[in-house]
């Protein structure tokens, strides 16, 4: 499903506007007010002492702001970014190359730490807290292990599954910071910014409706707005108002929640198939015909978020809200409900 219109993953198309949305610094990135604080006052005092900020962990859904995060922080650092996901690291050479290469104070930027191979995680070790790097040289018992110095340098790593991160790899972040899902008024703020940024005339009410159905993910409701765009170009005069925004999105197939066809078969397939749960995600996979990490990483949390699902023990349960979201009777579970 990676064509989905309300996906949170990036998708191809999103590559060239991201760059031109992303807010530079600390003061012009929107919401998420507890990390942005906590963020300055550590960027602030490493400036002062003239350090390399300590290794960062941020984790939370797709499309919160991550990597626009590690951007941020590199910008008020005043130092190099260098990017990277785990899954591309395949060799230790790899790893070895990048962290020599690093200059004083600067970033390392790894998305999808939690993918990252056992062996390459041995080497982060010594390098994030020692700042240097263990090179075995030779074979057998001629072996020897070389200590190679590196520049001082912050670690951030991006994750959407904390909970697969080692027990080693995530003690070894100073700073950890969760990204939850914005909330309307912020999100108004983000598509008003982009629109500006776009050149869109947006009236007010316009911003509060994309906002609305954007689930809370500013990477969403910055592509809904490019949708949108279009659409006023084509069959209107440009301009954003409520009655074209709404218009857009009932072509598009995009409900007041925020949801698609693929959200409303997860739901309808919990209740119809198992009776509204509970039921495990593996079954849901299998009857969706989709992969479980996608289930659990693009599509659960924000249906668990907004109360149209429980994850239990027993597995996942449709609650009373998507009962009548799908205007069915909601049966009653005593204490589930």
């Amino acid at each position: 499903m990676d064509d989905r219109l309300v996906q949170a993953a990036p998708a191809e198309e999103d590559i060239q506007y991201e760059a031109g949305l992303r807010p530079r610094t600390l003061g012009d990135y929107i919401g998420q007010d507890s990390v942005r604080d906590n963020l300055q006052v550590s960027i602030a005092a490493a400036r002062g002492r003239k350090e390399a900020l300590d290794h960062v962990l941020i984790y939370g859904p797709p499309g919160l702001g991550k990597t626009t995060l590690a951007h941020v922080i590199a910008t008020e650092m005043g130092v190099q970014l260098r990017g990277t996901a785990g899954p591309v690291i395949e060799k230790p050479g790899d790893l070895a190359a990048m962290l020599t290469n690093l200059q004083q104070h600067d970033v390392l930027f790894i998305d999808e730490i939690h993918r990252l191979a056992p062996a390459i995680e041995e080497i982060l070790y010594p390098a994030m807290e020692d700042y240097e790097l263990d090179i075995v040289i030779g074979q057998g018992p001629s072996a020897r292990s070389v200590k190679v110095p590196l520049q001082r340098f912050t670690l951030i790593g991006a994750t959407t599954r904390a909970g697969l991160l080692t027990a080693p790899l995530r003690a070894r972040f100073g700073i950890v910071h969760r990204l939850d899902f914005y909330g309307q008024k912020d999100i108004e703020e983000i598509v008003r910014r982009s629109a500006r940024i776009l050149d869109v005339e947006i009236e007010p009410g316009a911003a509060a409706e994309l906002a609305r159905r954007s689930r809370g993910t500013p990477r969403i409701v910055n592509r809904l707005l490019r949708r949108v765009r279009d659409y006023a170009q084509v069959r209107a005069d440009g301009r954003l108002t409520d009655e074209v925004v709404r218009a857009a999105l009932r072509l598009l197939e995009v409900d007041d929640q925020g949801f698609d066809e693929v959200d409303r078969k997860l739901l309808r397939t919990i209740i119809d198939k198992f009776g509204g749960g509970p039921v495990g995600v593996n079954s849901i996979a299998a009857a969706i015909n989709e992969e479980r990490d996608a289930i659990e990483d693009i599509y659960e949390p924000f249906l668990i978020q907004a109360g149209f699902l429980d994850r239990t023990s027993r597995g996942r349960v449709a609650t009373a809200r998507a009962y009548e979201y799908l205007g069915l009777p909601a049966p009653r579970r005593g204490s589930l409900w």
